[in-house]
């Protein structure tokens, strides 16, 4: 990478950040599919983009955002961060690449500043969820390399036909 800024969002990047997280989990959705099966997956998430895209527009409406500026200054990443000083606690609530940015350190990187500004608020816990299956294993290697410590969980669904 030769090149990489994080610097807070501005509404200019809504779009953007909204495009590259469904290219991003695009594959957790594709691995929920292979885990669920399809009709499973079609009902517990119908129509994954949509509702995607919509949470993602909220998220960075109401909580903190940061965008990775890669090479010529197009945003390849982003994470989005909640607070809570009565917790005294932080979380990353969603975090994206770009896949064609992937692997060059971006997601290592915006966890870094999320937990720095954690710090600067004084907060004394850092949280993050993401999944068990094959789709989020990226994710959870960030977290694992930003020193999180998991405590799986399953989550149970069916059919009733």
């Amino acid at each position: 990478m030769e090149r990489l800024l994080i610097r807070p969002a501005t509404g200019a990047d809504t779009d953007r950040i909204v495009e590259l997280s469904l290219r991003a989990w695009a594959p957790v959705f594709a691995s929920f599919e292979n885990i669920l099966g399809p009709a499973l997956s079609r009902r517990v998430h119908p129509d994954w983009t949509t509702s995607q895209a919509a949470a993602v527009r909220e998220a960075v409406e109401r909580n903190a955002t940061w965008v990775a500026e890669v090479d010529d200054g197009t945003v390849g990443g982003f994470v989005n961060v909640t607070f809570d000083d009565a917790e005294s606690s932080g979380e990353i609530y969603m975090i994206a690449v770009d896949p064609g940015a992937q692997r060059r350190g971006i997601a290592t990187a915006l966890t870094d500043v999320a937990l720095a500004e954690m710090r600067a608020r004084g907060l004394t816990l850092a949280i993050v969820a993401t999944g068990g299956d094959p789709g989020h294993a990226p994710a959870r290697a960030t977290y694992e390399k930003a020193g999180f410590t998991a405590c799986p969980q399953v989550w149970y669904s069916r059919l009733l036909t």
